[in-house]
């Protein structure tokens, strides 16, 4: 979730993952793992994975169930006194803008609905590159789609915990991304939570309600990400 201590205290960390329990909850869990396990795909040798904004550990343990390393971060001490009971993962109480760990320490750094609540996210991702030997995944709400309109209008009649976020569209997260990892770095994305009526479950229409995105910035491109770029652009 986020790594802003304030927006997720001890009601919203309890409520959180029984939403998953949810039918809305289990077809958003089920979509967005399968866009963000495509994107994975494009780094088979990743194994060590600091996830930034673990909230209750709910991504964390997903991670770990696939044979990844894992480590989860966040701010908010109700969330993780959420995962700690949970177990699974190792966890860590730090702020996403100064990283307490050694560069390169890890493979991987992921953001899953977490970029949305940080207030400087600049500064958290040129931590997360400096932490990690390959990239960064992001997982964030769509602004420029039904289910991001729908969570905004819901907030102009009584408070949720989508006031404190910042939507991004497609375009502003990869120009977020592009400022700090660089021109050279290679992005692939998809996008998955349309409207139930929609055709089809991943696109890479830009309006989807989860944006999943992949930043690889390792000096040279392997067959797997040829092949997960290729499937991202729908070629």
């Amino acid at each position: 979730m986020s790594t802003h201590a304030l927006a997720f205290d001890g009601e919203i960390a309890a409520r959180y993952e029984a939403w998953y329990e949810t039918p809305e909850g289990r077809r958003a869990d089920e979509l967005e793992k399968a866009s963000l396990r495509r994107l994975l795909e494009g780094l088979p040798r990743a194994s060590r994975v600091l996830e930034v904004g673990c909230g209750t550990g709910h991504f964390a343990r997903w991670l770990s169930d696939r044979g990844l390393e894992v480590v989860g971060l966040d701010l908010s001490a109700a969330m993780l006194a959420q995962a700690q009971a949970s177990g699974g993962v190792p966890l860590v109480r730090c702020a996403a803008q100064r990283l307490a760990f050694a560069t390169g320490a890890f493979d991987l750094t992921v953001f899953i609905t977490t970029l949305e609540f940080l207030e400087r996210p600049r500064e958290a991702l040129a931590e997360a590159l400096r932490v990690a030997r390959q990239g960064v995944l992001l997982g964030v709400l769509n602004r420029r789609s039904v289910l991001g309109l729908q969570r905004r209008l819901t907030g102009l009649f009584r408070p949720t915990v989508y006031d404190a976020a910042h939507f991004y569209s497609v375009g502003e997260l990869e120009r977020l991304l592009r400022s700090v990892a660089g021109d050279d770095v290679r992005v692939a994305w998809q996008t998955t939570l349309f409207p139930r009526w929609w055709p089809q479950s991943q696109s890479k229409l830009p309006c989807g309600g989860f944006i999943a995105m992949i930043g690889d910035h390792r000096s040279h491109v392997d067959g797997e990400w040829r092949a997960v770029m290729l499937a991202s652009s729908g070629r």
